[in-house]
């Protein structure tokens, strides 16, 4: 009877078996990863676009933040006519010899960059220089034909170099002074050059220059063709060791969609400054 029954269940066992192998191997293919490199091109590619997405909306957000706090500042300043009435007539040549009246930024020359045809050529391309330190060791000047080709894609380093002047102290916002670029890095990616950076406060330095900066920046972006001609230059007074204030006038080549000839006041609200070697008191 055993040998009979024995007879029966070997053919069952063995399709059992058969069939448990064949489940598991069914399974083990179902658990492995796509091989489908087209389908797996789009995924990366859709993980790229959002990543894309992201930034954008990041730099617009800040580009929001920056103009309020622009708009902040201005409005936490007194404005007369008198003072409305003297920066539309500002002349460049007089700008070492400006006293801050309460309005931080104010414009030069009717608001023109006034400059010439051969400065806004772009027969050379794109391009960047900046002028020596004079025999005081000061930051000069700064000139660009600005285009997204300079525009850096790695994150900044930290700055070392300390510019004339730097008696940094510690404010409720944080700090007095920053080591101001010229020429912002975002635009061109110099940074820790001794022939790009000055003592400036903090508000200068952000929210009014970096103001400017984005718009030429957010401009550059929107094509590789959009070129901008650029400068940027410190004012001192006499033999002093911190900038009054620094100019900044920019163009865009072809259309006047970056427009501006401004001077900023390096002031922090608060504090009183001694340009001659860049100490300061509180007020």
């Amino acid at each position: 009877m055993k040998t009979k029954l024995m007879k029966y269940l070997t053919p069952l066992i063995l399709v059992g078996l058969l069939l448990t192998g064949c489940s598991t191997q069914g399974t083990s293919k179902s658990n492995l990863p796509s091989t489908d490199p087209v389908a797996d091109q789009t995924k990366l590619n859709n993980k790229t676009n959002s990543a894309i997405s992201s930034l954008d909306e990041a730099i617009a957000d800040k580009r929001e933040e920056v103009s309020s706090l622009k708009a902040t500042l201005d409005n936490s300043k007194p404005s007369t006519e008198a003072s409305k009435t003297t920066a539309g007539t500002t002349d460049a040549n007089t700008l070492p010899n400006l006293d801050y009246t309460g309005q931080q930024e104010i414009t030069v020359n009717n608001n023109d960059p006034a400059f010439s045809k051969n400065d806004l050529s772009t027969a050379k391309g794109a391009w960047a220089t900046y002028s020596d330190l004079d025999s005081l060791n000061r930051v000069t000047d700064a000139n660009a034909l600005l285009n997204h080709s300079l525009m850096p894609s790695a994150k900044r380093e930290p700055l070392t170099w300390n510019p004339t002047g730097w008696h940094n102290k510690r404010t409720a916002h944080g700090w007095l002074y920053n080591r101001s670029h010229l020429i912002g890095y975002q635009l061109t990616g110099e940074n820790n050059n001794p022939k790009n950076l000055m003592t400036g406060t903090q508000t200068l330095n952000s929210p009014l220059m970096l103001a400017h900066e984005m718009d030429i920046a957010y401009y550059l972006k929107q094509s590789n063709n959009h070129y901008v001609r650029y400068e940027v230059k410190p004012i001192f007074r006499g033999n002093e060791l911190v900038a009054r204030g620094v100019q900044m006038r920019a163009q865009s080549i072809g259309d006047n969609t970056i427009h501006f000839n401004v001077y900023i006041f390096n002031v922090e609200p608060g504090y009183t400054i001694n340009y001659a070697d860049g100490t300061s008191t509180k007020n």
